[in-house]
């Protein structure tokens, strides 16, 4: 692949649903740029993107992956992202590094919760985007109702460039609308000129009206030329067209089939053409003097780069995708982490191509590529130098709130699987593992049940890690008591020698503090009970309330007061004392009128209004209390909830089935409340089962 400079070079993040076409289009788009001498197939499993063994088993992405497109001078970068709702950090990961986006469409399955994912992304990343809808060789596939739905959704900013030209109900090629000619396919990537059939002019003309709207809103002249009638030239089309499409004013529809390779050639155009090459000011600050740096993408200013996606094979190792945004990144030079102040040096970098990795002896501002065991550095990070430390902005994943516990059933294996899931987070940023000690369980969470069954099935067949197990994670119930009661206990034990005794009268109550395990106090009068015991009495009640008596939950709020007793002055001793206050707990506790106390979340539903109705309904059926509908910032609206945490389990999938995935939803822990008796008899008769 030739050098290219900073101007010539197109970082564009391809986008859309699952089993929308983008793979497909990604590699219609290699093989048109001639990157490829054959034209793969998801089908075949011999794509550009999708090479890891699990992607081509399950036929759709689950990475991110590269592949650069060389087309009249410019290299484009394409930035292949998964659709699957559940791969949300690799989407980010991809954002994070384009300059613009193509958004891809299927047109059989027209617009669907995906589309509009990817269109808040770009928003986020305040991207330039185009969209592409594929599949229009589909001779039922309607190209105008998915302009309509469009425009529907984003208003007038949606302006087809390109529109089908139909024959016998048979795509036979398409309309330019910004050059008004006509071209019809003749094969594989192939076309020739032909005039524009009279029956197309009616929608042709619609379509060129909303872009001399375009092109006239931009400017005086413009505005004053169109009002008069006069029609535009081909150069004011081009520099209006290309300013509304770098500023989002205006967002470019065009259609083909990446199936056949039929308009890839002109979305290679629209991109090249309309789109910007890196230039968005991205600002990272000197950390040894606060000052702010304005990155502009010059390849012979201070080195500024981020790294944006990570890449931990088990047999290539770890390889760090970054971004230049300033300066150029050199092979064998030393690089700065401002990060954790530390400077460390680089040897070989390289241009990646889905799979394959060529050396290259630098990558200048504006360019993706990779380096190899970047030790010290994760996703996020900024590389820069030691003399001008710049520090920017990381990135924000999305946080992961499907939750489950992970098991191995062969303990050797357990040191195996925390080193793997330690490289699986680096690659991942939505995937977090924790040890939950409290409940004796280790968890992984993401944002959804298929991203962590793939995880598993990576586990076994990449790290060779046997019979790796998703179950449903232990619910962190407390218990409490409501009530007062007293207990006199005497331990007492004799075999030969000195012997043991204590004899203790405790009285247990709520403490009305349910932040703390126990309150212990002493109110012993006439000396029953040396002062030295009280520790070990204390003891004896710390080690009980580890272990509710009603399910086996901690206990929490439990005041204990000692009262009374006696002691001996020989046998008697700390472990006597200890083991007397054991006892009196063991008494005492289920008079006191225990309860279980659950964990309750706020939850916030996202989803558009029209599935409210649905989601409360559900909500009910998971015992929860619903507050109320909000507005949200992105103009829909949520749904807040009070919900216990044990009826979370599984609430992903049956949100997305509810909304046909549109729903999302995020929460926080808020309190623990009362459990209800059905799930208090139901956790207590486990419990007895269990522990006879």
């Amino acid at each position: 692949m030739n050098n290219y400079r900073t101007g010539d070079i197109r970082n564009i993040a391809v986008l859309g649903g699952s089993g929308s076409g983008k793979t497909t289009l990604v590699e219609a788009a290699a093989f048109a740029g001639e990157n490829k001498n054959y034209l793969g197939s998801i089908a075949q499993g011999n794509t550009v993107s999708d090479y890891d063994s699990e992607e081509r088993s399950r036929g759709f992405s689950i990475h991110l992956s590269v592949v650069p497109v060389e087309w009249n001078g410019y290299k484009i970068n394409f930035l292949d992202a998964p659709g699957a709702l559940d791969f949300e950090g690799e989407r980010e990961s991809a954002a994070s590094a384009a300059d613009a986006a193509v958004i891809v469409i299927n047109a059989r399955k027209g617009i669907d919760a995906g589309t509009c994912a990817a269109w808040k992304l770009c928003d986020r990343y305040k991207l330039p985007r185009v969209i592409f809808v594929t599949g229009m060789d589909d001779d039922t596939a309607s190209y105008r109702e998915i302009v309509e739905e469009l425009t529907k959704l984003y208003g007038g900013k949606i302006a087809p460039f390109h529109m089908p030209i139909r024959q016998d109900q048979r795509l036979i090629g398409y309309a330019d609308i910004t050059k008004m000619r006509a071209r019809k396919f003749t094969g594989i990537g192939k076309y020739e000129d032909f005039e524009i059939p009279d029956y197309c002019m009616e929608n042709l003309n619609k379509f060129k009206g909303i872009l001399d709207e375009a092109v006239a809103s931009v400017d005086e002249d413009n505005m004053e030329k169109y009002f008069s009638g006069e029609e535009f030239t081909q150069q004011e089309k081009d520099s209006a067209l290309r300013a509304d499409c770098t500023d989002g004013s205006i967002v470019p529809v065009t259609m083909g089939s990446g199936l056949h390779v039929h308009g890839v050639y002109m979305l290679l155009d629209v991109i090249t053409k309309y789109f910007p090459s890196p230039f968005f000011t991205k600002t990272g600050i000197n950390v040894y003097d606060n000052e702010l740096f304005d990155c502009i993408y010059d390849e012979k200013d201070f080195l500024a780069a981020q790294v944006f996606k990570t890449v931990s094979d088990p047999y290539l190792g770890k390889y760090s995708f970054v971004k230049v945004y300033s300066g150029t990144l050199k092979a064998d030079s030393m690089i700065f982490n401002p990060s954790y102040d530390m400077e460390t040096k680089i040897g070989r970098i390289y241009k990646v191509c889905g799979k394959e990795y060529t050396p290259v002896d630098s990558i200048v501002a504006g360019d993706i590529g990779a380096i190899p065991k970047l030790n010290g550095f994760s996703t996020g990070d900024t590389i820069s130098t030691k003399v001008k430390p710049i520090k920017l902005d990381t990135i924000e994943f999305a946080v992961p709130y499907t939750v489950k516990r992970i098991v191995v059933d062969n303990k050797q294996n357990e040191e195996k699987l925390s080193q793997a899931l330690v490289k699986i987070m680096e690659e991942d940023r939505t995937v977090h593992c924790e040890n939950d000690t409290e409940n004796g369980q280790r968890l992984i969470k993401g944002i959804g049940e298929q991203q962590l069954e793939i995880i598993v099935a990576r586990l076994e067949n990449q790290y060779k890690i046997p019979q790796v197990q998703l179950t449903a994670p232990k619910v962190g119930y407390k218990e409490t008591i409501c009530a007062e009661a007293t207990a006199r206990c005497r331990y007492k034990k004799q075999s030969g020698g000195h012997g043991q005794f204590a004899e203790v009268q405790i009285t247990f109550s709520p403490s009305g503090n349910r932040e703390k395990d126990y309150v212990f106090e002493t109110a012993v009068v006439g000396g029953a009970v040396s002062k030295n015991y009280f520790p070990a009495v204390e003891k004896g009640i710390a080690e009980s309330v580890k272990t509710g008596l009603l399910a086996g939950y901690p206990v929490v709020g439990l005041k204990a007061v000692l009262t009374d007793g006696a002691e001996h002055p020989v046998d008697s001793s700390e472990n006597a004392f200890k083991m007397a206050a054991v006892m009196a707990y063991k008494e005492a506790y289920l008079k006191a009128s225990p309860i279980i106390l659950e964990p309750i979340a706020q939850v916030k539903i996202f989803a558009p209004s029209v599935y409210a109705g649905d989601i409360s309904n559900d909500l009910k059926t998971r015992r929860a209390r619903v507050l109320g509908m909000m507005p949200a910032e992105d103009g829909t609206s949520y749904i807040e909830a009070d919900v216990p945490v044990a009826e979370l389990e599984g609430y992903m999938a049956k949100l997305r089935s509810i909304t046909e995935g549109y729903g999302t939803f995020a929460y926080e822990f808020a309190r623990y409340g009362h459990a209800p008796q059905n799930v208090v008899e139901k956790l207590s008769a486990e419990y007895q089962k269990n522990n006879g």
